[in-house]
């Protein structure tokens, strides 16, 4: 069977040439949820696979078929914005070798950062922490464990049983980054980056045990990281990225395993312009995810089943002191190029109306195009016309933003850093 590879950009769509087998069941029932769920649409047609990618980026094999998903913006832009997004750490090396002319997929990226991070955490030395040991010892040590003895009849041997503590590196963050670089090879066919993560998890692996990954796991290692271990914080940021990425979420106990991998470029988006309005507002606070109460609520004596009221929550919320200036939500869809979904709309129409008077709701949109401009839809009174308001699509150009964010410290990009956060919020003047 021939392999066949298809690559995409976000929000493309293809039609198959070649002949693709897409026989087991499993494989035409994980086409069926992916095209469901809206992440990856794969449907046949008299002319071949019809398949239309969305937000998601990544990649996944069905049968003889290997879809890759590429960002819009790739290479050292995009992994400089990665960066700052997540507040990864910006190393002047790399692990592998000609990594600006490498096609690689965005987990491939995502993974390149893991190895740069664990390997600074190796070259400075892995954290060790105190852990509990309970052994039996012919020199006692810590606590003698008299229960041990009673429970076995006496003292039987030259040792006596103790629990002490030790100071060790096999504790729950190594474990947890070494499990996270074990599956980062599983997500990657690429051999020289396999092999970086080899050696990196023979390193590690002397001092430490293996444990198996889960999110429950991983969430308890990021409530242990403390002020002597804030290192190991943007490694398990991008490991709970590529383990969060691995499955379809049908319902709240429901997850399909994908084979393969597809990443919701929204989070990404979000947690970009979050940061980047946060640290280029001084005047001005920025609430992400902020609930807006009060607006919507069961009329008195229809509410049967004693339900609460639906809660807006907008991405982004601007207060200047008390005061709301600005509602937007950040949508990953190059809006200059492709056209506004309905359910897009309606979402910030509702938030324009939350706001007394004509208010306005704004759409923050990636493009790459330097050509795209601002474009406002009134929200009118159908019967006398009047406008009541407005729905805002500001472009955000990404290249832009990766050039202000590269040449920072130089006073011009920091006044455009500034200009570009006042432009997002308010419109260019």
């Amino acid at each position: 069977m021939n392999k066949i590879v298809i690559d995409l950009r976000e929000h493309e769509e293809c039609i198959t040439e070649e002949p693709v087998e897409i026989t087991s069941r499993e494989d035409k029932d994980l086409a069926r949820t992916l095209t469901e769920s809206g992440k990856l649409e794969i449907y046949e047609t008299r002319h071949g696979l019809h398949i239309k990618s969305s937000s998601y980026v990544g990649s996944l094999t069905l049968g003889n078929l290997q879809i890759n998903i590429h960002p819009k913006i790739n290479g050292a832009p995009f992994l400089r914005l990665l960066r700052y997004a997540y507040n990864l750490r910006n190393f002047t090396f790399f692990p592998l070798t000609d990594y600006q002319s490498r096609s690689l997929s965005f987990q491939e990226v995502l993974i390149i950062q893991l190895i740069a991070e664990a390997r600074e955490l190796i070259m400075r030395g892995l954290n060790r922490q105190y852990v509990p040991v309970a052994e039996s010892l012919t020199l006692p040590r810590g606590r003698i464990d008299f229960a041990a003895i009673v429970a076995s009849g006496g003292i039987i041997e030259a040792k006596l049983p103790c629990h002490y503590f030790q100071r060790m590196e096999d504790h729950l963050l190594n474990q947890v980054l070494m499990a996270g670089l074990m599956m980062a090879e599983s997500l990657t066919d690429d051999l020289e980056i396999k092999q970086q993560i080899r050696r990196l998890v023979r390193i590690i692996e002397n001092d430490v045990s293996r444990i198996q990954l889960n999110l429950n796991v991983l969430d308890k290692a990021k409530r242990e990281i403390n002020r002597l271990s804030s290192a190991y914080r943007p490694a398990l940021t991008i490991i709970e990225i590529l383990l969060n990425a691995q499955g379809i979420e049908l319902t709240d106990i429901q997850l399909v395993k994908l084979p393969g991998f597809l990443f919701d470029m929204n989070l990404f988006y979000q947690s970009l312009l979050e940061r980047f309005l946060k640290d280029n507002l001084p005047d001005y606070q920025v609430k992400g995810q902020k609930s807006m109460y009060g607006m919507m609520a069961y009329a008195r004596g229809y509410n049967p089943q004693g339900k609460k009221a639906p809660v807006l929550r907008p991405d982004f919320v601007i207060y200047e002191g008390k005061q709301v200036v600005a509602v937007m939500d950040a949508k990953y869809r190059d809006l200059w190029e492709k056209d506004l979904p309905a359910n897009m709309l309606y979402q910030l129409v509702i938030y324009a109306l939350s706001k007394d008077g004509r208010g306005s709701a704004t759409i923050l949109y990636p493009t790459l195009n330097r050509s795209a401009r601002e474009a406002r839809i009134e929200v009118r009174e159908p019967a006398a016309g009047v406008n009541q308001a407005s729905v805002i699509l500001r472009p955000v150009n990404l290249q832009e933003m990766d050039t202000v964010l590269a040449n920072k410290g130089k006073s011009e990009y920091d006044k455009r850093r500034t200009e570009m956060a006042m432009e997002m919020v308010f419109g260019k003047v």
